[in-house]
């Protein structure tokens, strides 16, 4: 495998700070899921994040669209990417999840109202009710590898930083 352009970080922490300069500057990402035969289908949101326990957590309020719920339900890895005109971007590879628990839409719910991080999000309520909203739903995204470049880093032949979660029992 070539890793001449690329370098694994040992923990999330490595990256945050330059992962949250750039979400909370782009704001909207590109997700994309496939159906049933592979094939992709992107549309633009906007994620929140959030660490628990030195882990990147996602969390995705949306609409539970029968095209998002069938590629989900068929294959939940779910790819976030972020770009800007400054050249600077973040892959997150996830697995999501929807979660219906009303806590945890309570907490989604403020995640975006305070932008997490600073700059990403947006006040739901353009959108949706309240967190009980029965249209207001949430997919936990779980990061299974995340990745950032900064056009100084590109530009100097830095490689871009991976990070990666730990395998079960490492």
């Amino acid at each position: 495998m070539n890793t001449r352009n690329r370098a694994q970080v040992h923990t999330f922490a490595d990256i945050k700070p330059d992962f949250d300069a750039i979400v909370g500057s782009i704001n909207y990402a590109t997700m994309t899921t496939v159906d049933a035969m592979g094939r992709p289908r992107s549309r633009v949101l906007i994620p929140v994040w959030e660490t628990d326990s030195d882990q990147p957590v996602g969390w995705l309020g949306t609409y539970r669209t029968p095209v998002k719920e069938a590629h989900i339900a068929g294959n939940p890895h779910v790819t976030f990417s972020y770009w800007s005109p400054a050249q600077n971007t973040v892959a997150v590879d996830t697995v999501a999840a929807w979660t219906d628990d009303p806590d945890t839409r309570a907490q989604v719910w403020d995640l975006y109202r305070r932008g997490s991080p600073p700059g990403a999000g947006y006040d739901p309520g353009q959108f949706w009710r309240g967190p009980e909203d029965p249209e207001f739903q949430v997919l936990r995204l779980e990061p299974w590898r995340v990745q950032v470049l900064r056009r100084r880093d590109l530009v100097s032949g830095v490689p871009a930083r991976i990070w990666r979660a730990p395998r079960r029992g490492d």
